[in-house]
């Protein structure tokens, strides 16, 4: 069995070489966990797909600059990161007009099951709003630390690699994110409880 990190190796060494095509085993091998990873960094469907498509361009770009140290998931991660930054301030503010569309389009959430109350789907929107909306008022450094633990599923180590931070900071950026997480939607949910 050929381990992961040997096979990226080998195909950026065959890209390297002028093999194209290895690099398009990297892109088969890594696109889908880059864009769900970065869908609940940046919390849009769209940003996530062009920035992933961006990474991988400049991955492929870079690529010669891969020095190995890292994975290189992780190290394709950091280069979505840092182009997610612009990505960022332009999905604050076209969070609305996200809501906007989805409004206008009738889409909204139905609910299948009979036996429930109708307003059941509409109260697990909300709710699911409620905590994208406490996620994204984290700060980048926060959120990205927690969604790559929560929802990307990996390490504190493998964090660390991505962020390039120690392992110490990055669980205490989870910790804290966690903390702060929990107080945002005690403050959210607060009204709907009343």
């Amino acid at each position: 069995m050929i381990v992961n990190a040997t096979s990226d190796e080998t195909l950026i060494h065959q890209c390297l070489a002028g093999r194209r095509e290895a690099f398009g085993q990297l892109v088969e091998r890594y696109q889908h966990r880059l864009y769900h990873g970065l869908l609940h960094v940046l919390g849009s469907a769209e940003d996530a797909q062009d920035i992933a498509q961006e990474a991988f361009v400049s991955a492929f770009e870079k690529l010669s600059s891969f020095k190995g140290q890292a994975a290189f998931y992780s190290w394709l991660f950091r280069i979505a990161l840092n182009a997610s930054v612009s990505a960022r301030r332009k999905t604050r503010r076209m969070s609305v007009s996200v809501e906007t569309r989805r409004e206008e389009n009738g889409l909204e959430p139905s609910d299948e099951n009979p036996s429930t109350e109708p307003s059941y789907a509409m109260d697990v929107a909300d709710r699911q709003r409620l905590v994208r909306q406490a996620l994204a008022e984290l700060s980048e450094e926060f959120r990205t630390a927690l969604v790559l633990k929560e929802m990307d599923g990996m390490s504190y180590e493998e964090i660390a690699e991505v962020v390039e931070v120690p392992l110490g900071t990055v669980r205490s950026r989870i910790h804290r994110a966690r903390l702060e997480l929990r107080a945002k939607l005690a403050t959210l949910l607060k009204p709907e409880l009343l």
